[in-house]
């Protein structure tokens, strides 16, 4: 059950919040403007929720004077009346504001690195890779997000080995996050003359963006290998004749990441280090989860590329969603981008989990 000292405390800081963001300094400092709003659009739904639940207990109360007295019979019966509306109302508040009061990831509002790897299969493991790519490309523009491809590695087939996609705006960790892991498919590749139906594979890692003054990941210079080389422009449609792809290797961890479909050196150097503190505190995050386990870890998996988490059996039409053991269908609809019913379960199947954890604690 939420504290409603908490819900208080929450309510006078949105107000201050919204003080400050009205009336700004005179020297104005993006970084902070930029975190008042995102804290402001993160409490925003509870402070509502929060503000009608004080006034509906206003009315409850109000409405039991009503009842209590005697001297008009008429007045009574109408507040008799309203008593059964409002007590489901306020059923409906307190599930909502506990529900809105779950420990939030500290992550759900960060933008997203997407790597996906062909696994094993061949041809079609690389086709299945880029079909994936596509599904998440749709689906964020879907949720008003921006997708950006930074390195992709293609295959002869049409496919691709590997393929790092950059997600930004709206949240995306919120709504990705539950990809991390091996995801099969089953059908019958074009390349399949009898008919019979191929499992192939291929690996997702969804990674947060990392703070640059995130203190632990601080990155010694002195410690990175860069190298240089040519590569195809942006969706590999020029010709780069210029060495201004990047790959840095972090040579303690052994850690490898590039960058190559900007159209500088500079810009690829910079996204690439930001794709390296990423994947280090990603490590990091992964090592104390390890370490002491944890209710995230059971929810979403652990993300690792070696857990399946998902089948797309073309043949039969369903998609089984592992961690929750269920079945969806329309695969080619959820394919095209349309993936949402499917997230929609695993947030859900995560907030009964927290509200199971909640519970037992209490």
């Amino acid at each position: 059950m939420f504290k409603l000292d908490r819900l208080e405390t929450l309510s006078k800081r949105f107000d201050e919040i919204e003080a400050e963001l009205a009336n700004p300094s005179q020297t104005f400092d993006q970084a902070r403007f930029t975190a008042l709003v995102r804290e402001r659009a993160a409490n925003e739904e509870t402070v509502a929720a929060y503000r009608a639940y004080k006034k509906l207990l206003a009315d409850i109360g109000a409405n039991e004077a009503l009842r209590s007295d005697r001297s008009d019979p008429e007045l009574q019966a109408l507040a008799d009346e309203e008593a059964t509306p409002l007590r489901e109302r306020r059923r409906e508040l307190e599930a909502q504001l506990t529900e809105l009061m779950l420990p939030r990831d500290p992550n759900d509002g960060k933008d997203v690195f997407v790597e996906i790897r062909a696994g094993a299969g061949g041809d079609e493991a690389s086709l299945f890779a880029a079909e994936l790519a596509r599904m998440y490309a749709r689906y964020a523009e879907s949720l008003g997000m921006k997708t950006e491809v930074l390195a992709q590695s293609e295959s002869g087939a049409g496919g691709v080995k590997e393929i790092v996609l950059g997600i930004r705006g709206g949240e995306p960790y919120r709504f990705f996050k539950y990809e991390s892991g091996v995801h099969r498919v089953q059908r019958v590749p074009v390349t399949e003359s009898q008919g019979r139906v191929h499992t192939s594979t291929a690996t997702v890692a969804v990674l947060p963006e990392a703070d640059e003054a995130d203190p632990d990941v601080a990155i010694n210079p002195k410690e990175l290998q860069i190298d240089t080389y040519k590569s195809s422009g942006a969706g590999g449609q020029h010709v780069n004749k210029t060495e201004s792809a990047i790959r840095i290797t972090h040579l303690p961890s052994g850690v490898v990441v590039s960058c190559s479909e900007e159209r500088s050196q500079l810009q690829n150097r910079e996204r690439a280090m930001t794709m390296l503190r990423s994947v280090l505190a990603d490590r990091k995050r992964r090592e104390a989860e390890e370490a002491v386990g944890s209710l995230r870890r059971s929810q979403v998996g652990t993300g690792d590329r070696s857990e399946k988490i998902r089948t797309y059996n073309f043949p039969q039409d369903r998609i089984t969603d592992h961690r929750i053991n269920e079945n969806f269908g329309a695969i080619e609809s959820v394919m095209d981008g349309n993936l949402g019913r499917i997230v929609a379960r695993l947030q859900q199947d995560e907030k009964s989990r927290l509200l199971a954890g909640e519970t037992s604690a209490a």
